[in-house]
């Protein structure tokens, strides 16, 4: 235990209170390291990180080879935007391609910019290769989406309390039930030119769709001439067992968009990926980011690929994420009213008479062990893909522990 005043919690949470936006409302703990599965408090508890920065951490906490990477890059370059070019921005460009099979990367900083820069691509490429006519482009999304927080994202959601007051909205969306594919033939129309969707819906309560929604929309996307938007910013680098969510149906999306583990936690770092004829569109001005590509993103990026594929993590998240399933699954208790996920992508939801999720996450953080209420009755579960067996295990017992505590 750390010589640190035991009211030092109090008082950053405070300061946090009165100088913070109240856009959160995060537990009430306050984190000072990490290594691993683990992270500490300032008062020097040790805790189970079952968040993973929503799968950003999927290495980790401060991995020592992504550390080390950062460190010998920082030292060296650190930006020098795309005005110039650096060493690494090829290299990285080309070690991403080569690992998730594309033909060419657009890096960007974080998700909700991957998204955005998608839905211009995508229009854009409406326009100009499919033929619609100017203005008029439409893409599809789907019902209890989530796709970050900017304008044109919350104009489309199905969230009220995440559009309430923001209006008004960009155009050029049509939204269609999750999971439904004969919905989404349904709603396309001559000015359809992009259909951007989950593998597996994460802020929704980590909602996977039906056996061969995927494929499904693959061939109708292909038969009409429309991007496969797939948003893996969540779902891909490992979280649900395999590199890229898409792999569990066997298809490839036009774009994919990637984010949040491409640098393991270190720095923001996000890309899309896609092929020449979607991403050929853009031209020098079209679009662009300061930092987007700089050097130290770069180089730490490749690093946390590569410690991902060599150290077998997501061999690993696949293996122990069918043990704590298994394990969640279970659980005897009637306050359950369905446990699923893939890989370590899992959720744990409640029969709404139990009173909601949020309270058992408070009673998960006193055992040493932090987990995510959504949705008023669901828990998220996504550790760091490194999680052990015996990890996993006692993750459930806690968790079985922390219901009896707090039901019965």
């Amino acid at each position: 235990m750390n010589a640190i005043s035991p009211n030092l919690t109090g008082r950053l949470i405070a300061r946090e209170d009165v100088y913070g936006a109240t856009n959160y409302k995060p537990l009430d703990v306050v984190l000072n390291r990490g290594e691993g599965v683990y992270v500490w408090d300032v008062e020097g508890k040790r805790y189970l990180d079952c968040l993973a920065a929503y799968s950003a951490v999927n290495q980790g906490h401060c991995h020592p080879k992504i550390l080390a990477a950062m460190i010998e890059q920082a030292q060296k370059l650190t930006l020098t935007s795309r005005a110039f070019r650096n060493d690494q921005l090829p290299l990285f460009y080309e070690e991403l391609c080569e690992l998730t099979g594309s033909h060419m990367a657009l890096p960007m900083n974080s998700g909700a910019e991957a998204v955005e820069t998608a839905l211009k691509t995508v229009r854009k490429w409406g326009y100009e290769v499919k033929g619609v006519p100017a203005d008029r482009a439409e893409i599809i999304v789907c019902n209890e989406n989530f796709h970050g927080r900017t304008l044109a994202v919350v104009g489309f959601s199905t969230d009220p309390q995440t559009k309430a007051g923001f209006g008004p909205f960009p155009k050029g969306f049509v939204n269609v039930p999750y999971g439904d594919a004969e919905a989404f033939e349904a709603a396309i129309t001559e000015n359809t030119v992009g259909f951007l969707v989950e593998p597996i819906q994460g802020e929704a309560g980590v909602i996977i769709p039906p056996a061969g929604y995927l494929k499904a929309v693959r061939e109708i996307c292909t038969r009409r001439n429309i991007v496969l938007i797939l948003d893996e910013i969540q779902t891909g680098l490992g979280r649900t067992g395999k590199l890229l969510a898409e792999q569990h149906e066997g298809i490839e999306a036009d774009v994919t968009l990637v984010g949040k583990a491409l640098s393991g936690g270190f720095y923001p770092v996000s890309a899309m990926l896609s092929n020449t004829d979607v991403l050929g569109v853009l031209k020098p001005g079209d679009h662009g980011s300061t930092f987007g590509g700089n050097p130290l993103a770069c180089a730490v990026a490749r690093m946390a690929m590569k410690v991902l594929v060599e150290e077998g993590m997501i061999e690993n998240g696949a293996t122990v994420g069918d043990r704590l399933k298994a394990s969640l699954s279970a659980i005897k208790h009637n306050s359950i009213r369905e446990v699923r996920g893939r890989g370590l992508m899992l959720a744990v939801e409640l029969h709404p008479e139990a009173g909601g999720a949020r309270r058992i996450c408070e009673a998960l953080k006193t055992r040493g062990l932090l987990a995510k209420d959504t949705h008023g009755d669901t828990v998220r579960l996504s550790p760091p893909l490194v999680l052990t067996a015996d990890q996993a295990d006692w993750i459930a017992g806690e968790f079985e522990g922390a219901l009896r505590e707090v039901i019965g």
